[in-house]
């Protein structure tokens, strides 16, 4: 009866101990830093970019320290921190592009004015 106890407590020890990820775990959070990086995000989106490198830092540390789960939910984190900073540099590429078109409509506007007067409003 003991034996049977003392497998079923190691089973369940085991059952409780997480498994190493494989090592194309990092790589949807490198691939997404990259991408952050190709959309101007060191620019653009300085802040999210950072917090994502920080976390993957801190994935690969908890991965030496063999804490996989903490490593698995930090490259998560690193990896949505960077789609992030993707969408924040589109965004400010985007407000730029408006904020440009805007003053070449001024400028259009004031060119018709100057043209044809207050007959153009």
């Amino acid at each position: 009866m003991r034996i049977i106890f003392f497998i079923l407590l190691a089973l369940l020890l085991a059952a409780c101990t997480s498994a190493k990820p494989g090592p194309d775990a990092f790589v949807a959070a490198e691939r997404a830093i990259m991408a952050a990086e190709r959309a101007g995000a060191e620019e653009l989106a300085p802040t999210e970019l950072r917090f994502a490198r920080a976390k993957l830092a801190e994935a690969r540390r908890g991965m030496e320290q063999r804490d996989y789960d903490v490593a698995l939910y930090l490259v998560e984190e690193s990896e949505i921190n960077a789609e992030l900073a993707i969408e924040q540099s589109r965004a400010v590429q985007s407000r730029r592009r408006v904020h440009e078109l805007q003053r070449t409509n001024e400028m259009l506007r004031e060119q018709m004015e100057a043209e044809y007067g207050e007959a153009f409003e």
